[in-house]
């Protein structure tokens, strides 16, 4: 009777009712789905502005954790790292464990994300790792002399036009981005290096080339630290009661609808053209990037 009785009372009072009384375990879940970078209206994804929100939610309820859901193939560096460092940053402050768990992909910068938490997971057929630095793009050269079309650029900078694809490539150009692309990886390396620390189980230069794994050759190399799922791991680690609690989530679809009307302020139809068109761009630009894992 008194176990009735003190299943409807607040905590505080239904401890003293029933001194074996526990409280269930919460873990504020926070989803992170999408390619990385800017939000386009066609396009989706993950970048701090919209992000930093939910993050910041999730630290700040009464819960016994957080956990980061992953889906994505990767994108911008800067974005990546300035969400892992709130995340870190949060983690310390509220001294609450992170762990992250990878759905279909969390590669490249999708990866860098999943080192914010101190112990990350994956299923079986997870795609884990890309931990390197791509950069891609068209040259229109040909195109333009058969379309008879004169490309007039004007600089103040020798380097303004740099890696222009209405130009011929230059090899000077490529070889200023391939030691902004080493910096860049660089900086990858030691964020895993700092998050994985001994648990990466190959040396470090056969983890670093860019490829890319399925969960349990992901866990053998120390990316991962085990197999499984959001819930069971959660059960497995606070109870089968415990309450997963999502903060934030997708917008419906007349919200993301919104992007396309901002994109005109003013009632500018030029503007709003311009967007969809920017918006359609980046649709297909982050198409190509989950294409690479097949997805």
């Amino acid at each position: 009777m008194k176990k009735l009785i003190a299943s409807v009372l607040p905590g505080f009072l239904r401890r003293r009712i029933d001194p074996d009384w526990t409280p269930r375990a919460t873990v504020a879940v926070v989803r992170l789905n999408g390619a990385i970078g800017m939000a386009m209206p066609l396009r989706g994804g993950i970048d701090f502005a919209s992000t930093v929100g939910p993050i910041e939610a999730a630290f700040d309820m009464k819960a016994n954790a957080v956990a980061l859901v992953i889906n994505s193939p990767g994108g911008s560096p800067v974005q990546s790292s300035l969400i892992y460092k709130r995340i870190r940053a949060l983690a310390k402050e509220k001294e609450l464990p992170v762990y992250a768990f990878a759905e279909d992909v969390a590669a490249s910068g999708g990866y860098m994300l999943a080192c914010a938490a101190d112990e990350i997971y994956a299923d079986e057929s997870s795609i884990v790792g890309s931990i390197g630095v791509v950069s891609s793009g068209f040259g229109f050269t040909g195109l333009i002399d058969k379309l008879g079309v004169e490309r007039r650029v004007h600089t103040a900078g020798e380097s303004k036009s740099m890696l222009d694809p209405f130009k011929p490539e230059n090899p000077e150009d490529v070889a200023k981005l391939e030691a902004l692309q080493q910096e860049v990886h660089e900086n990858f390396k030691a964020l895993v290096r700092k998050s994985r620390g001994g648990r990466l189980v190959e040396p470090a230069d056969r983890l670093f080339t860019g490829e890319f794994w399925a969960g349990q050759a992901a866990l053998d190399r120390g990316l991962i630290d085990g197999l499984g799922d959001l819930r069971s791991i959660m059960r497995a680690k606070y109870g089968d009661k415990v309450r997963l609690r999502v903060v934030g989530g997708r917008k419906p679809f007349w919200r993301r609808g919104i992007g396309l009307r901002s994109a005109a302020r003013g009632g500018d139809a030029t503007g709003l053209g311009e967007g969809f068109a920017l918006g359609l761009i980046s649709a297909i630009e982050a198409r190509s990037i989950w294409r690479r894992f097949g997805l």
